[in-house]
């Protein structure tokens, strides 16, 4: 599935601005020449790929949107969720977060059998709450943690470590060891899965006016992998301040 990440991976906007807003989440104590040292050809990369989604990708998903019944447009969006959490179950094993393996194992079986082939999750309702892991945060749980910036074409943001980590997570997905499927039926879902997160995103997208669109990716891509990295646990930028709350 390295493909399917090109637009997944684009949730971090709101889940940054929301971490960045209530905990101040901080990527890495570097600086901007240290996380970005490629800039220039990744302001390149972003620009072509802006052009590609607002000319070919954009309008689709808003066609997209607009012809899908809401209850399979989640359905849908759920489908891959399921085949995601066995990457996650995968990743969770080789970090030792045994925990989070028996969860995510557990969603899948459950989404699975009584979810329509994962159509609905019925896991959430009863409790089972996805910790996203993937091999990027495999990597840097086992001190990889300090990776470049880097924007590929058709792929997007993503850092060296995190590329790695695509490719390597590739061997998890369910589809690639299916024979059922064609290797264009393969292809097919991919690009649907792809056009079902850009097609979720129609609604976030305006969190960027007003900003320097490739900074504002850059930073909250970077925040929300630290976010994920640490497993929800961040710094709280004003834990050193002498401020005394109690005073207000």
């Amino acid at each position: 599935m390295y493909g399917t990440t090109l637009i997944k991976k684009w949730i971090f906007i709101s889940l940054a601005l929301i971490a960045c807003s209530a905990s101040s989440v901080r990527a890495e104590e570097l600086s901007e020449t240290e996380v970005d040292p490629y800039e220039g050809f990744n302001r390149t990369m972003f620009a072509f790929n802006q052009e590609i989604d607002r000319y070919v990708l954009k309008p689709v998903a808003q066609g997209y949107n607009y012809v899908m019944p809401k209850f399979m447009n989640i359905g849908i969006t759920n489908f891959f969720n399921n085949l995601d959490d066995v990457e996650t179950f995968a990743n969770s094993i080789l970090q030792g977060k045994l925990h989070n393996a028996v969860v995510s194992l557990n969603r899948v079986i459950w989404n699975t059998t009584f979810g329509l082939a994962g159509f609905i999750d019925v896991a959430t309702y009863f409790g089972l709450q996805n910790q996203e892991e993937d091999f990027g945060q495999t990597l840097a749980f086992y001190g990889y943690e300090n990776s470049s910036y880097i924007v590929w074409p058709f792929l997007g943001p993503s850092t060296f470590r995190d590329t790695l980590g695509r490719a390597a997570d590739t061997y998890s997905d369910p589809l690639y060891y299916t024979d059922e499927l064609s290797s264009t039926e393969k292809l097919a879902l991919t690009g649907l899965k792809v056009l079902d997160i850009r097609a979720d995103l129609l609604k976030v997208e305006h969190l960027m006016a007003g900003s320097d669109p490739y900074v504002f990716v850059r930073n909250a891509y970077l925040q929300n992998r630290n976010y994920l990295i640490r497993d929800g646990v961040v710094e709280d930028a004003f834990a050193n301040d002498d401020l005394d709350l109690e005073d207000f």
